[in-house]
Parts: structure tokens; C-alpha cells; sequence
């Protein structure tokens, strides 16, 4: 598993677009940093971080932040979302975005950029022995993909279940309420693909 890690990646490079974008956003609005803080549910002193160029927030901070202005996320992201199509982008192994279930046993590394979130997202998952993870209906028509890397995992959809192992595929509904256990007593690692339904014009 992953060693354990804060969900804000601290950085000297220079400001990520998304604090410039965020504090042109609050202005705007008129808000106080209390009032998005309320909104968003992200803590006050994590914005004033993002704000200045001092972190770099996880996948969900930025969604939360999208949804309380109101704003798509590449308006959020600015120009983080404009990267040069035809380059071959590096993200090191410590600026992966990591988050963890309720239960504290599983470990999900946010392999996707953030500008597909709510369209397509990759994770790899890593589970402790009988670690869960439940996850709300997502949008109409989404899927999720997940491939077991090692170990056994029951995947529930709604009321179905079924449970692979090693190098097997699991391709259930998420918009219903959802949830993958460790099964067995060792650990066991994959790769999830959330697919979501594209976007009526």
C-alpha cells in the first residue's frame, strides 16, 4: 500500500493555476474565503493554501471548490486544463492525489487528470484484508470498469454480486449505490475505470 500522505501535495514551484484561478473566481463572486469555505465544505486554511501557490488540491477539493462557484472545472483549472496536447506530461509518483475510504483499509491513487473528473476517472485501488469501500449513485448510466491486480474483491451493485480475482474484470452499474470488500485474508490491489455518460448537447 502506499505510504500514507497528507491529501495536499505542498509545492515550491511556482503558484498551480488553479489558486490564481480560485482567488479570480472568489473576487468576482464577492465571497469571503468563510463564506466558499461554508459552501464547499474545504476548510478556510486549506483555501488561503491554494490561493497563495502553497498546495495542490486532490481531485475531490477541486470538485467540491467547481461546484460551490457555480463553474466548470477547466474554468476553475485555467490553464492546467490547456497543456499542450502534443507533449508527453510527467506526474511523479509523490504528486499523485491519494484519498482513503471511511474505514481507513483502502487507499485509492487518482491516476486520471483532474479536468476528466465526473467524465472518466482511473484509480488504482489498494485494499488491506476486509477493507470496503462504499460509494454513493453516481450520474445516469455511469459504469465502473475494475480489474483485480491481486487478491479477491466482491463487487455490489444495487443487489447484484459477484466476485473475481487475479487478472479478472468486473464491469457493474454505478448508478446505484455501490461497494467493493476484500475478500480473504491477504491484500489485494486493482485498477478502476469509472466511466460516466457523455453529455447531451
Amino acid at each position: 500500500m502506499p505510504k500514507k500522505r497528507s491529501l495536499v501535495t505542498k509545492t515550491s514551484k511556482e503558484p498551480p493555476p488553479v489558486g490564481l484561478s480560485l482567488a479570480a473566481l472568489r473576487s468576482a463572486r464577492s465571497l469571503s474565503m468563510d463564506a466558499l469555505s461554508r459552501q464547499s465544505g474545504v476548510s478556510k486554511s486549506m483555501l488561503s493554501q491554494i490561493e497563495r501557490g502553497r498546495a495542490n488540491p486532490t481531485v475531490a477539493v477541486v470538485w467540491r471548490l467547481a461546484n460551490a462557484l457555480g463553474v466548470p472545472l477547466p474554468e476553475l483549472l485555467g490553464s492546467a486544463a490547456a497543456a499542450d496536447q502534443g507533449a508527453i506530461q510527467t506526474v511523479k509518483a509523490f504528486d499523485v492525489p491519494v484519498m482513503r475510504s471511511r474505514d481507513r483499509r483502502v487507499t485509492l491513487r487518482v491516476l486520471s487528470p483532474v479536468e476528466l473528473a465526473g467524465r472518466y476517472e482511473c484509480y488504482q485501488i489498494d485494499f488491506e484484508s476486509g477493507g470496503i469501500l462504499e460509494s454513493a449513485a453516481h450520474a445516469s448510466g455511469a459504469r465502473e470498469h475494475l480489474t483485480i491486480i491481486e487478491g479477491r474483491i466482491e463487487a455490489t451493485s444495487g443487489t447484484h454480486k459477484a466476485v473475481g480475482s487475479q487478472l479478472d474484470t468486473l464491469r457493474y452499474r454505478a448508478d446505484v449505490p455501490h461497494q467493493l470488500r476484500s475478500i480473504g485474508r491477504g491484500k489485494a490491489a486493482a485498477l478502476l475505470i469509472v466511466e460516466f455518460p457523455a453529455a447531451k448537447p
